[in-house]
């Protein structure tokens, strides 16, 4: 009897898969049974080995060994994960395993997890693909019933594979380089590295902002506020203050617009993060972490995915899904409801995956029973489903100029005609523990009474306001994921598979590694660059900040999936543009050699010479070369006591000569007791303490 083996991504997505096929027989690292034996990869089981692999020269970071271009690359088995990737070889070769189900995530980077183990482990096993957007039962089986033949992803591997070398030579090659020439780690990448950009960009922007002064004169007519244009000048806007109240204002023009706002889309990865970001506080990692968490508990559909829309033939278990909400969220209870389910079905739009919508496992699922983070984000996405079926916002805006004292005066009404999605939304709102911050545009002005052109008004007063100029606000998550979805995107094909800076799936993490590396840092919700972050975008090239590098990758890798452009030829433009970053940037730039240049704590003055002292890593000593003043951090004193010879006791010392210690071990007797301890001479080779009791 011939047995299918399948590999899934992850371990929690095996067992999924076990359960809707019938498969209960738990082994060693895989599931057996009805002809199935099912294992999974967890994550990037083997990977691109490090540059080390190609050579002792490579060992050590070094100008002259640049650039690393392997000839034949090399693959490395993750330390960790040699068990299962030695459990998943054995499975491959087994005789009576006759075809490999490659069940990882249905786009790029799942064929690529897929077929690097295939190919280390020396499988020739036939493959067979199965790509699925749900993990519901019905999905998984329908998804079994119609397996793709794996030769039909060989392009999409090939484009997979060209974006993984491209970025580990982009990657090593550059960040080594920069790292030699400014004697300090610079982690440079082909997409963090254009973010860090955007971020610094905007701190750029920020911190050179000159305030100014404007004011407004506003006429307070009968049920309604009229206001001029900015005025620069103070005196200005008295003096045309004074002739208003000497005036009539006449209305001169009233313009009146029916518009509506439509439904917001459903939810990509990218707009779910943002939203989440906005209303719950969530980093696009947390937010990650819980959808996926979500999907492989089977409640929301696949959610690395850059779609908002959803296959034309999802129609009917997407009105059955809103009717399901309908009934489980509880802003929903007793609003009458009809979905028109149309407006979010487009299969055209619809790439790999579709948008994130709930699915039907909901209905056997008590929402409180969930975390409440991960209640947040399925609420979230249900909620975004329920808008995007709603009737349109329906509203009428009113415009009235008036002429008084030579100058214009606008007034701005709005009346609701049809609150559509927004009543939705506020229902929504209200179940909220905080009030996110309102999008713009969201801020509802007053309904202006009747009014006609030529009418007058005598009986108003009028007042001088005065404002300043805003510089703009410091990125946060959402804002930053926004300006990276749309990042080079003039430059990319319409039709590309990927657009903008990184992918829905990788965004957070690229946050992430800012953030970790020391080039950003989170102030609350804020993104700002640290001092190195500003630094880095400095010294790079334009070819490495700008997101047109991207852009151009991906016109080629969408290119190279659909089989329409040579991986070869994009591989040797690619070592070709290591070459030239090489050849191009061989030593420093002007003025900037101390640039990364770690500046170190400072703990107080010398005792001796009055220069500063440092603290190293094993003591504190005088910066002064022709002082040596020293306080060893295992100073035998210290050690005998007990004590943790720390910088906030050092710091102490050297500004009044003693400091407290609570609970201070005594040697002799083998008792503690408090004491003060005391930089008793500083005078000879070594630095003595002594310890003062308190007196009785």
């Amino acid at each position: 009897m011939s047995i299918t083996l399948v590999i899934a991504e992850k371990p929690s997505v095996a067992q999924t898969i076990a359960a809707a096929l019938g498969v209960k027989n738990k082994k060693d690292g895989y599931l057996e049974g009805g002809g199935y034996l099912i294992s999974w990869c967890v994550g990037h089981l083997v990977q691109l080995s490090e540059a080390a692999a190609y050579g002792e020269q490579y060992r050590k970071w070094s100008y002259e060994s640049l650039p690393i271009l392997p000839e034949k690359w090399q693959y490395t088995v993750s330390k960790d994960k040699e068990t299962q990737f030695n459990i998943l070889k054995e499975l491959m070769h087994r005789a009576d395993v006759s075809e490999v189900v490659n069940a990882c995530d249905a786009g790029r980077e799942g064929e690529l997890i897929f077929r690097f183990v295939y190919e280390v482990a020396g499988c020739k096993k036939p493959i067979r693909r199965l790509w699925i957007s749900s993990m519901e039962d019905g999905a998984i089986r329908s998804g079994f019933d119609n397996l793709k033949d794996g030769r039909e992803y060989d392009a999409l591997f090939a484009s997979a594979l060209c974006r993984a070398k491209a970025d580990w030579i982009i990657g090593i090659n550059a960040t080594r380089l920069f790292s030699c020439l400014y004697n300090c780690t610079l982690n440079v990448g082909r997409v963090q590295t254009p973010t860090l950009k955007m971020l610094a960009d905007r701190d750029a922007a920020i911190s050179t902002f000159k305030k100014e002064k404007y004011y407004h004169v506003r006429l307070a007519l009968p049920g309604a506020e009229a206001a001029s244009a900015k005025i620069r000048a103070a005196e200005e806007a008295e003096a045309l203050k004074a002739a208003c109240e000497a005036a009539q204002a006449v209305c001169v023009s009233v313009a009146k617009e029916k518009k509506t706002a439509a439904p917001p889309k459903l939810f990509d990865l990218t707009s779910l993060q943002r939203e989440a970001n906005r209303i719950y506080g969530y980093t696009a990692k947390q937010t990650l972490d819980l959808a996926q968490s979500l999907y492989e508990k089977r409640l929301l559909t696949y959610p690395r995915t850059d779609s908002s829309y959803l296959t034309d033939d999802m129609g009917g278990t997407a009105a059955d899904i809103a009717a399901l909400l309908c009934g489980k969220l509880p802003f929903m209870a007793g609003v009458s409801f009809t979905p028109e389910i149309a407006r979010v079905l487009n299969s055209k739009k619809v790439s790999d995956h579709h948008a994130i919508i709930p699915t039907m496992e909901l209905a056997k699922t008590d929402l409180a029973t969930l975390p409440e983070s991960e209640k947040n984000i399925l609420t979230l996405a249900g909620a975004r489903l329920l808008f995007a079926t709603a009737e349109p916002h329906a509203y009428e805006t009113v415009t009235a100029v008036f002429s008084c004292a030579g100058a214009n005066f606008t007034a701005r009404g709005k009346t609701i005609l049809s609150d559509g999605w927004k009543d939705l939304e506020r229902c929504y709102r209200a179940t909220l523990k905080t009030k996110p911050e309102a999008d713009d545009g969201d801020s509802d002005a007053s309904t202006l009474p009747e009014l006609s052109e030529g009418q007058t008004f005598s009986d108003f007063s009028a007042k001088v306001t005065e404002h300043d100029t805003t510089p703009p606000k410091p990125h946060n998550e959402a804002s930053l994921l926004s300006a990276m979805e749309r990042a080079g995107n003039e430059d990319t094909d319409p039709d590309a598979e990927r657009r903008g800076l990184g992918t829905p799936a990788t965004r957070a993490a690229v946050i992430e590694k800012l953030v970790n590396s020391g080039f950003v840092e989170r102030k609350g919700k804020q993104l700002i660059p640290t001092k190195d972050g500003n630094n880095l975008v400095c010294i790079l090239p334009d070819v490495l900040t700008s997101p047109k590098l991207t852009a151009e990758w991906e016109n080629n890798l969408t290119q190279i999936a659909k089989g329409a452009a040579d991986p070869e030829d994009f591989m040797r433009r690619i070592e070709d543009m290591a070459r030239e970053l090489v050849r191009t940037y061989a030593s420093v730039l002007d003025g900037k050699q101390d640039l990364f240049k770690t500046e170190k704590p400072e703990i107080g003055k010398c005792p001796r010479c009055g220069s500063l002292v440092h603290e190293g890593k094993k003591n504190y000593y005088c910066s002064n070369r022709d002082c040596a003043f020293v306080m060893w951090k295992n100073d035998r004193f210290f050690e005998e006591r007990k004590i943790a010879f720390s910088p906030k006791i050092a710091a102490a010392l050297l500004k009044s000569g003693k400091v407290n210690v609570k609970k201070l071990y005594s040697p002799k007797t083998g008792k503690t007791y408090d004491g003060t301890v005391v930089l008793a001479d500083t005078g000879g080779k070594y630095v003595n303490y002594r310890v003062e009791l308190p007196k009785k």
